[in-house]
């Protein structure tokens, strides 16, 4: 099976290609046009590094008909990528969020399924065995009775460049991911959100976010999406949630702490996650998937587009400071 890994736009794309590269039956083919031919974590060193093929432009690589590709552009270019990859019949593992807007991921989910192709949003930690062990029985009501509400983090530190201040799109999409497959896909009714610019000395750049989702059935999720402070690991190990329920709670956390300490090398606190290694489990479920059409254990296209909703919703919130309720996109 031929896997195409499009930009390395994003901190994970480095990782799927390595891991990729020493999957049996998969050739491994990169792109990254966008990229600095001197930046050590773009494409065309890492592939270099793996003896990869790398193509110089988007045309090359999708005249190679990969099989799969899996896409780690920045938000702006995930639409075009998809639906060209779409187009050439190649089944997508797509970076979350799926797109800019939700009138993107729209866009995608139908030209995946015009094309009869997969898109499924990249959702490691819904791949989780710990969240496959807890999910059924706190969507059956068996564990702790019925879910009320949910408290939920993820302060990984925001992204570089132009979406730096997007930490709202940046974080909650996998604490989102994890709500929606507890909840079946439940939609969400109100969002509210707020958002300031402190830690990063400006307005301008979100650095703090809070949101505040309530879905139709009831239940109510208070997420922190917040970036996580420079040097400071502790939130930086994947999203974590408390499920509270009519008769207890459940706490997930999606990369547990393994190993803590002081590393006198870099003069900061040193934390190593444990658990599965998620990345892997969600490549191997994708390309299973592909061979199987089945579902998987993560999202898909429909749950990428709830997702988007809710976090534009949260953005137009924080920007007006009244809750605001997510529009179903034109034709959804």
């Amino acid at each position: 099976m031929k896997v195409a890994v499009l930009s390395f736009a994003h901190e994970r794309a480095t990782t799927y290609a390595r891991l990729l590269n020493g999957m049996p039956g998969v050739e491994l083919v990169i792109a990254d046009p966008d990229g600095a031919p001197d930046d050590p974590a773009r494409g065309r060193a890492v592939a270099r590094e793996l003896a990869a093929p790398c193509a110089d432009g988007w045309d090359e690589v999708f005249a190679l008909r990969p099989d799969a590709v899996v896409v780690t552009s920045g938000l702006a270019g995930r639409r075009e990528l998809v639906e060209r990859a779409a187009a050439a019949g190649a089944h997508v593992l797509c970076e979350q969020p799926l797109g800019a807007t939700a009138e993107d991921a729209l866009a995608m989910v139908r030209a995946c399924e015009e094309a009869g192709v997969r898109l499924t949003p990249a959702s490691p930690e819904c791949s989780s065995p710990a969240f496959a062990a807890i999910r059924e029985p706190l969507a059956a009501g068996t564990a702790i009775g019925r879910l009320t509400t949910v408290y939920g983090a993820c302060n990984a530190p925001a992204a570089e460049g132009p979406e730096a201040g997007a930490v709202l799109a940046a974080n909650a999409a996998a604490l989102l991911a994890l709500v929606d497959a507890v909840l079946g896909g439940q939609p969400a009714e109100r969002v509210y959100a707020q958002s300031n610019g402190l830690l990063s000395g400006g307005r301008e750049v979100q650095s703090a976010a809070l949101m505040t989702v309530r879905y139709a059935d009831g239940t109510v999720a208070s997420l922190d999406c917040s970036r996580g402070l420079a040097g400071n690991p502790a939130g930086a190990g994947g999203p974590a949630l408390t499920f509270v329920g009519e008769r207890g709670s459940v706490d997930f956390t999606a990369r547990p702490r393994l190993i803590g300490g002081f590393d006198a090398a870099t003069g900061a606190e040193r934390r190593e996650a444990g658990g599965d290694d998620l990345e892997a489990r969600v490549l191997e479920a994708f390309l299973a998937g592909t061979g199987a059409g089945s579902a998987g254990p993560g999202p898909d296209g429909a749950a990428g587009v709830r997702t988007l909703r809710i976090i534009e919703a949260a953005i137009e919130s924080a920007r007006t400071g009244r809750p605001v309720e997510p529009a179903a996109p034109a034709g959804a």
